[in-house]
């Protein structure tokens, strides 16, 4: 199935509903939620996809309480240290995208040893969008552009999208979106000019393998035309 479709993005909401909704704290939903990860990575290998980027902490993430941060921040150090070897024996390359100046220097240093790990694992990337944010993410690559003093002339859409933190990765065919919200919140703002989306109504730590299929085969219904008129229309 994944011949039909090379990147798939996912927003992973709903955590803190879910466990509010259970009567549980906050970092129970995140538990959870990071749990759900591997099982979707499993599915993603087995419909042979080639890149699966999950949005995980955004860049306006560290503006909610320290003490859930940190939470967070914890989860993502103890999930990396599990999973680095089953990431190399599956060919998981892991891979992160984000501001990478505002993360604690003992968790960086945890996502590169991570990402040295497994460079050379070429069955699936998993990208996870740390501190993340589109606009800051836009803003960088101008940075970078500004700094390698490129002339405006020389300046194109690809030279641009080879500034992002993307670069090495196709753009999304497919953003997924669970809790039910229908809105970006700052993901790959540049990248999904034209991917297709998937809303749903469940919760992220309710999100199973079965409707991440369904999800693919809705994708596989969709005409993509990329502003063009459709092969079957006739003049």
């Amino acid at each position: 199935m994944g011949r039909f479709l090379k990147h798939v993005g996912i927003i992973m909401d709903g955590n803190g509903r879910w466990a509010q909704i259970r009567g549980l704290p906050r970092y129970e939903g995140h538990k959870r939620g990071v749990d759900k990860v591997r099982e979707i990575i499993n599915a993603a290998l087995k419909l042979d996809i080639d890149v699966l980027t999950f949005y995980a902490f955004s860049i306006e993430n560290w503006q909610r309480p320290k003490k859930e941060v940190d939470i967070i921040m914890e989860l993502l150090q103890n999930h990396l240290k599990k999973e680095t070897s089953l990431f190399v024996s599956q060919g998981v390359r892991f891979k992160m995208i984000g501001n990478r100046q505002m993360i604690p220097s003992h968790i960086l240093k945890i996502i590169e040893e991570t990402e040295q790990k497994t460079k050379d694992c070429n069955n699936l990337i998993a990208q996870f969008a740390i501190s993340y944010g589109g606009r800051d993410e836009i803003l960088r690559a101008v940075k970078k552009i500004i700094e390698n003093k490129i002339k405006p002339d020389e300046v194109n859409e690809s030279l641009f999208a080879s500034m992002l933190d993307t670069a090495e990765t196709p753009e999304p065919d497919l953003i997924i979106r669970t809790s039910g919200e229908q809105r970006l919140s700052n993901f790959l703002i540049w990248q999904s000019a034209y991917s297709e989306f998937y809303f749903t109504q469940t919760l992220w730590p309710d999100f199973t393998e079965d409707e991440f299929t369904e999800a693919i085969l809705d994708f596989q219904k969709r005409q993509r035309r990329f502003g063009k008129v459709s092969e079957f229309t006739r003049s």
